[in-house]
């Protein structure tokens, strides 16, 4: 299987604070906006009505007793789904004033991989009638067909060409197959029992009337993470540290699951990064961790403290620019400068993420870069002077046909996984097959708690800052200059290559002042004549 596009995931849960229903609205629509870059040909979201009147005499009670949710689906723009959402509120006479002192919404962008870009295929995808449960997914269902099969055999109807509809149908039907049983069953239960089902890579969301005012998460390969601001007049991330901090009941906060750190910056600098096979549960105000296991009936409670987020509000804005890539571009010389920083030193090279590594990696009997698009370009670029640098053999894989081969992977090999998210799918599933075959393996990516950060043995973060931009501009550059920081290090005890070590190093200290005088002389081009 093939990396999946980048859909955007996006939720928010308010605990113990009241916000209005248009806030809400607000916050789940401009964190949409925040993960346009990811690309995507439609978007939804799903938010909670007021409570319904009761049921008339001789009619069927609803379903459940929690209020319905507002589900608006739109292909194209955000915007879009912006002006139709707003013309349905009127036309329906929703009441964006109601305050809610809890309320949990959901929002998506969607790449068509399965069914053309529609109302009826975006996300959230529906259980059915009721809407009693809802899911958004970033990711691909290899066995959505087998499983599209067995429900419409159990009498449900699909209406949408996704492999996404099978996850709130499934939910629906192990909700059923319990209750039918004259049991009771948790929402980290059904959830449970859903990804029990399922087969591929995925980060998903679940809402339900069931279970008003809770939210639940899972990931398999596609990545999430959670936020958490109190709003207690606390401002210190170092509480955070404390794995009690989670489970705390009773505070307000706000809580946020995203797809991309970038997302909830401007709401919160705690995080979660979630791992593979947690199911992560908001319900009254506390965050509780599961850990789902296929072989074992019930998951395993787990205990995670919050990281503290290294990015500010003003990295994810484009500020006088016209566009991400422009700003990337021009923020070259203050990247590298953040790259390079504290790691060049009287004539030296430090990297703290290599030094218990160093001696490994030097007995290796070659160096492996693997990596995807962009990021193995910068690889190969570096090829050279880290073969120069080191004198140990230098290969390249794409990720994707490294595992197509199975091509020889030996536990002498240093194996070196780029990837600016540090999510990329196809390196991960490289990452994997070089940890099985013993391989060191090592990381260089730009996010910070990613997922390739954390499964590396060792690695290098390359501290570019947050890139927006599709087209890599400043990751690309403080990839190749992290690669020659880490050739340096490596050859670091042979005499024969003192001399171009040290010339190097004066390179690589005048390489901010080169990008600025550029970017400067583009500038003065830009305003002249010649492009009027």
């Amino acid at each position: 299987a093939r990396a999946p596009r980048m859909c955007g995931i996006f939720a928010y849960l308010n605990y113990n604070v009241s916000r209005e229903r248009r806030y809400v609205l607000e916050v789940l629509l401009n964190g949409l906006r925040r993960l346009e870059y990811r690309g995507y040909d439609s978007s939804g979201i799903a938010v909670d009505a007021d409570l319904p009147a009761p049921p008339a005499p001789g009619s069927a009670p609803p379903p459940y007793a929690g209020a319905p949710p507002l589900v608006y689906r739109q292909e194209g723009k955000i915007e879009n789904l912006v002006r139709s959402v707003y013309a349905e509120v009127d036309e329906k006479d929703v009441n964006l004033d109601a305050a809610f002192n809890v309320h949990a919404g959901i929002a998506h962008t969607r790449w068509a991989t399965h069914g053309v870009p529609a109302p009826r295929n975006s996300h959230p995808q529906s259980s059915g009638a009721g809407d009693e449960f809802l899911v958004v997914h970033n990711g691909i269902i290899t066995n959505y067909e087998v499983l599209k099969e067995t429900l419409t055999r159990h009498g449900f109807t699909f209406e949408s060409d996704t492999d996404t509809e099978v996850i709130p149908k499934l939910a629906k039907f192990v909700f059923d197959k319990a209750h039918d049983g004259e049991g009771d069953v948790t929402f980290s239960q059904v959830v449970n029992e859903v990804m029990r089902q399922l087969e591929g890579a995925y980060a998903l969301i679940f809402k339900s009337p069931h279970y008003p005012n809770e939210l639940i998460a899972c990931k398999r390969g596609s990545t999430l993470i959670l936020g958490v601001n109190e709003l207690s007049g606390q401002k210190s991330g170092k509480s955070f540290n404390d794995v009690k901090a989670l489970t705390a009941n009773g505070k307000p906060k706000e809580l946020f699951f995203s797809s991309d750190l970038c997302a909830i910056v401007e709401h919160t600098k705690n995080y979660l990064a979630i791992e593979d096979n947690e199911i992560v549960h908001i319900k009254d105000g506390s965050v509780s961790i599961l850990k789902f296991d296929h072989d074992k009936e019930k998951p395993a409670s787990v205990q995670r403290a919050l990281s503290v987020l290294e990015m500010e509000v003003e990295q994810i804005k484009k500020g006088n620019y016209d566009h991400f890539m422009q700003k990337e571009i021009h923020e070259q010389p203050h990247s590298l400068t953040t790259t390079m920083r504290g790691r060049l030193k009287d004539g030296a090279v430090l990297l703290g993420g290599l030094k218990e590594h160093l001696k490994t990696i030097r007995r290796s009997r070659r160096v492996v870069f693997i990596g995807c698009g962009t990021s193995y370009n910068a690889a190969l670029a570096a090829r050279t002077f880290v073969e120069e640098l080191t004198g140990i053999p230098v290969t390249m894989e794409v990720a994707s046909d490294l595992l197509d081969r199975q091509g020889p992977i030996y536990r002498e090999d240093t194996a070196v996984f780029v990837s600016q998210s540090g999510e990329t799918a196809d390196t991960l599933l490289a990452l994997d097959y070089a940890l099985e075959n013993g391989a060191l393996c090592v990381g260089i990516t730009n996010t910070v708690g990613s997922t390739l950060s954390r499964r590396t043995h060792c690695g290098i973060h390359i501290n570019a800052g947050c890139e927006i931009g599709v087209a890599s501009t400043k990751a690309y550059t403080s990839q190749i200059v992290v690669m020659a920081m880490m050739a340096l290090a490596i050859g670091s005890d042979q005499i024969s290559t003192q001399a171009r070590r040290e010339a190097i190093i004066s390179g690589l200290f005048s390489l901010p002042s080169m990008f600025l005088l550029e970017s400067t002389m583009y500038h003065a081009l830009c305003r002249s004549a010649i492009f009027h």
